[in-house]
Parts: C-alpha cells; sequence; structure tokens
C-alpha cells in the first residue's frame, strides 16, 4: 500500500474502495506527523485505540470515492457512516438487555466501540483486530467471521468466553463502579498510552444512546448472564441449558421435575416461510427424515436428552455429533446470510434462544408454531410443543433461526 493508505488504515477509517485525492508528498508528510504523535505503530495487547485520531470524540472520518469520470469531485458518506453508528449501538444495546445487564453496561460498551472504531464495524484494524470492539481471531475472541457480527462481537464483549480468558465485562468484579480506564485495562487491555483516550468518549456515547433511544438507567444484574458450569464444576459440553434457573423446567440442579405443567401465557406466534436451504447445507439425513425422526423420539418417551439439546438435533439430522460446545455459539457457525432474527422459520429450521445460562438452548421447528425440544415438559425427554413455550415457560430470549448447517458435524 502507498503512504497515504497506510496512513488511513492506522487511523481506522480506510475503507475498501475509497481513496483521498492528496498529493503523494502530501500523504507522506501526514504519515511521519501521524508517527511522530506515537498514533501509528503496534499496539500491544488484544485491541487497539484507533478512533483518537478520527477527529472529535466518535465521529468517524467522511468517506471519499472517485467518481467514475475521474474528475475532481468528491462524495461525503459521513451521514451514511452516522446511520450505521446508530445500528450498531442499538445491536450493542439488544445484546445487554438479553444478557440482563444494566444501561451502564450498554455505555460502557458504546464508549469503548467508539474509540476502538468509531462505532463502525471496521473489517480491518491494528494486526489481525476486526470488529466494533477490534477484538483478534489470534487471541481467541473467535473467528473473524464471528467477530465481524456486531451480535456476537458485543456479547463476547459483555460476557467474554467461556473459560474467562478472553475476559468480558461481567468477568471484572466490580465493573459497575469501576471508571472507564480500569475496565478497559481488563477488557481490552490495549497499550499503557491509549487508556486515557477512552474516557473522551463518553459525552458522544451518551449523544448517540439518546438518539438511538437508548435507556442508559435501566436496571439489571452486573453479572448478567455470566457463563456456568454444570454442577460437576466441568464445563457443559452438552449445548442445553444448564444452571439453577428456577423458572426453567428440567434445569434444576437436582435434576428433579419441574411439576408446574400449567399452560403459560404465549408469546407473539410463528409462522411457517418457505422450505429449501443453500446449497451449503448437506447433511445425512433429509429435512423430511430428520422431523420424522424427531417425532418418533417424542413418542419413544425416552429420557437420554437431559441437557442434549444440541446434541439431539444433531442427531435428527443423521450426525453423531455437532461439533459445537454450546447451542448459541452454533447459531453463529452460520454464515450470516443464514441467520434469521424473524419469528418466520422454516419446517425443519434450527431454533435458538438466550436462556440464563451460557449454553443457550436449540430446538427444530415442525410447523405450524410447533417445536421438538428436550427438558421442556420432562427432563431428558422430547416433546412436541408450542415454539412460545421456550420464551414463555423458560423465560429465555429468542436469537433467531437457521437451517440445520452443521459445518463442523460428523
Amino acid at each position: 500500500m502507498d503512504s497515504r493508505q497506510a496512513a488511513m488504515l492506522a487511523t481506522g477509517v480506510a475503507r475498501r474502495g475509497a481513496a483521498i485525492k492528496l498529493a503523494v508528498p502530501a500523504g507522506i508528510l501526514f504519515f511521519v506527523m501521524l508517527v511522530s504523535l506515537g498514533i501509528v505503530g503496534a499496539i500491544a495487547g488484544n485491541s487497539s485505540a484507533f478512533a483518537s485520531s478520527c477527529g472529535p470524540a466518535g465521529l468517524p472520518n467522511a468517506q471519499y470515492e472517485h467518481d467514475e469520470n475521474g474528475g475532481g469531485s468528491s462524495k461525503d458518506s459521513t451521514n451514511g457512516l452516522h446511520a450505521q453508528q446508530l445500528t450498531n449501538a442499538k445491536i450493542i444495546d439488544q445484546e445487554a438487555v438479553k444478557a440482563a445487564l444494566p444501561g451502564r453496561a450498554t455505555l460502557m460498551a458504546l464508549i469503548i466501540a467508539l474509540q476502538e472504531s468509531t462505532l463502525i464495524n471496521l473489517d480491518h484494524g491494528d494486526r489481525d483486530s476486526v470488529g466494533l470492539f477490534q477484538q483478534r481471531p489470534s487471541t481467541g475472541w473467535g473467528t473473524k467471521q464471528q467477530i465481524m457480527d456486531p451480535h456476537y462481537s458485543a456479547r463476547m464483549f459483555f460476557l467474554g468466553d467461556k473459560d474467562g480468558d478472553p475476559p468480558g465485562l461481567v468477568s471484572v468484579k466490580g465493573w459497575e463502579s469501576m471508571d472507564i480506564a480500569q475496565i478497559v485495562k481488563k477488557v481490552q487491555r490495549p497499550d499503557a498510552r491509549y487508556v486515557s483516550l477512552y474516557a473522551g468518549q463518553e459525552s458522544e456515547a451518551r449523544r448517540i444512546a439518546k438518539e438511538a433511544g437508548i435507556d442508559l438507567d435501566r436496571a439489571g444484574r452486573a453479572t448478567g448472564n455470566q457463563p456456568t458450569t454444570n454442577p460437576t464444576g466441568s464445563e457443559n459440553p452438552s449445548g442445553a441449558p444448564t444452571g439453577p434457573a428456577a423458572n426453567q423446567p428440567g434445569c434444576n440442579k437436582d435434576g428433579g421435575q419441574d411439576q408446574d405443567q400449567t399452560p403459560a401465557e404465549p408469546g407473539k406466534a410463528f409462522h411457517d416461510s418457505a422450505s429449501g436451504w443453500p446449497a451449503e447445507v448437506k447433511n445425512p439425513r433429509s429435512t423430511a427424515d430428520a422431523m420424522a425422526w424427531a417425532r418418533r423420539e417424542a413418542d419413544s418417551g425416552s429420557k437420554g436428552w437431559y441437557r442434549k439439546c444440541l446434541a439431539f438435533v444433531a442427531e435428527a439430522y443423521g450426525w453423531n455429533f455437532s461439533g459445537t460446545t454450546y447451542a448459541i455459539d452454533h447459531f453463529y457457525e452460520a454464515p450470516m446470510s443464514m441467520r434469521h432474527h424473524d419469528r418466520n422459520p422454516a419446517p425443519g429450521a434450527l431454533m435458538y434462544w438466550r436462556t440464563s445460562s451460557r449454553a443457550g438452548h436449540v430446538a427444530i421447528y415442525l410447523g405450524n408454531g410447533q417445536i421438538a425440544s428436550n427438558d421442556i415438559r420432562e427432563p431428558g425427554r422430547i416433546s412436541i410443543v408450542p415454539a412460545t413455550d421456550i420464551e414463555s415457560k423458560w423465560g429465555s430470549v429468542y436469537e433467531g433461526w437457521a437451517p440445520p448447517y452443521f459445518p463442523k458435524g460428523g
């Protein structure tokens, strides 16, 4: 790359297909100036601090695009970038709400995302850093594809990895009373020279939150829905709901049956969409056969599926294992084009919920608003129930649906 592109990349605003029409000598002088200020250079840890050199706090520099005729005019797309900021802010807040975190968690995330990426979902950064929070695949934050999903990266920022490394916000004891610099040191871990820059984004974070309709005074739990372990202390490999949530049938610590079988008020109904999967979706068992197998398993009365929701859906489609540890993570194994957050799944699709535990829950959609799910009526047993029961009986949060895609299945 030339000196102009290098300078833009260092400040976090270079975009594909964009170039500033400056003379080469001017670009070189600008790059030298950045080096002298210490802005350009390797930044240690899991993160970088690009936004400090992007003009006023939280304001992304305009992107300029060459006109097709090579003339001297250019197009300022700052307004488009601001729209992206608002969209990303809302996604971050959605993930905080789903994790039962207070509004202050959203504020901390917005401040940090503004400093890291100007709240724009960048596909580049220092070394292999990408996304809103400039998380690095090489340091355990996930694959590049995962991190580029704002929902995933925000959830990782809040909850961290299952083993606590990298840590999330809830991993930092007492974070709710810490200043932003202390939080940044423990979660983002940037070069010490840049820690003080984050606090300067608070006013802009509050302004964006207000514009996006985000309640920063919202109550919540400081620990949120933290990663949990099963009663033996080992990580739960099943991908099914874990933890002692009293309102989750079949998830009691003692494994006893939840006796409350009274029908709960359903949530918003689920409706069928057209069937048919992308060509990449290839399973040992067809969709029709998988649905029939799930129904037979429900009729069999078997109680061998306790906390094994991901194993159940994988076996329904003919796999011995899914290849993914947690149910909610399996949703993000699918490409973004396959993930749907609407309530119109196709029969045979896999539906996902986030529960009060790290693992989440997955079930097979059978059509007409019905799913085949383990543990919902009796621990270990598969039952055919309304899909809304997962929300109304367990208090879980619907994440979305995807085709039965098992890229790591075997």
